[in-house]
């Protein structure tokens, strides 16, 4: 990137707390996906946003096919942002994917790191043979194929299963992100996504980790989070939040909100 990579992820610092709070967005998404929480953060922390490279709010020619073909290179977007605002220690708020990118950054620098609270994460999404993650290989497959198939219709119809609550305006904005991305960067994505296995690294996360999990997640069975939990290298806990579907920021936020707040607060 030619540009500093606090302008090509579009980097905005909210608030004027003296604690710094990071708020990471998972997949589909962008940054704009918490709008309705920020409200609740800002007269206590400097939060900070930012658009992972995916987005459909970032300039396409950022996307490196080659570069982010792990989750590694999103770990250096991350870390490379806290440091050039220079933040010794955060909290991590991280969505989806982010929940993993934060695990993984706070293996690399876990001093960073003050707490990690992870909603709707999961390791890996394949089904083995004593791990439920939700898919198997096959049905995978078939979201790839649908998705370079016909996009549109793919996201008319991925919307409201991920969603998964009743609640028509979280199901506009979650279309709306996702058409805002390159079809063909979102299938190179989720394929990355999909294909990643990180069980063997949760042994290595020591920062303390508050995982979030709602009920009927189409794409996190219940069951991750406890095997999340019972991996999870340092102390650990889940909140079982009394919301449906994979996107609280957008179905629930201001019940998420106050959770988050909780989490944020406990020892």
């Amino acid at each position: 990137m030619g540009t500093s990579i606090l302008d090509a992820l579009n980097v905005r610092v909210e608030g004027s707390g003296d604690k710094y709070l990071v708020l990471a967005h998972g997949f589909g998404t962008d940054q704009s996906a918490w709008q309705r929480v920020l409200p609740y953060f800002i007269r206590r922390y400097s939060v900070i946003l930012y658009d992972l490279v995916c987005a459909g709010s970032v300039n396409p020619d950022y996307f490196d096919y080659r570069r982010y073909t792990s989750l590694d290179a999103y770990v250096d977007d991350l870390i490379g942002i806290l440091d050039a605002l220079r933040v010794t220690r955060c909290a991590y708020v991280g969505h989806s994917i982010s929940a993993m990118i934060g695990m993984l950054a706070s293996i690399r620098r876990p001093e960073l790191f003050s707490k990690l609270i992870l909603i709707g994460a999961s390791p890996r999404f394949l089904n083995d043979k004593d791990y439920h993650g939700g898919f198997e290989q096959g049905e995978i497959e078939q979201v790839f194929s649908a998705m370079e198939a016909n996009y549109e219709a793919w996201v008319c119809g991925f919307a409201p299963l991920a969603v998964g609550a009743d609640v028509p305006e979280a199901v506009r904005e979650f279309s709306r992100t996702l058409f805002n991305m390159r079809p063909d960067i979102t299938l190179f994505v989720s394929r990355t996504v999909f294909n990643s296995d990180l069980r063997g690294i949760l042994g290595l996360v020591k920062v303390p980790c508050c995982i979030m999990q709602t009920a009927r997640d189409h794409s996190v069975p219940a069951t991750v989070a406890t095997y999340m939990e019972e991996h999870l290298g340092g102390p650990s806990m889940v909140v079982w939040l009394d919301t449906e579907g994979h996107l609280p920021h957008l179905s629930a936020p201001s019940y998420l909100a106050r959770q988050l707040d909780i989490a944020l607060n406990s020892p």
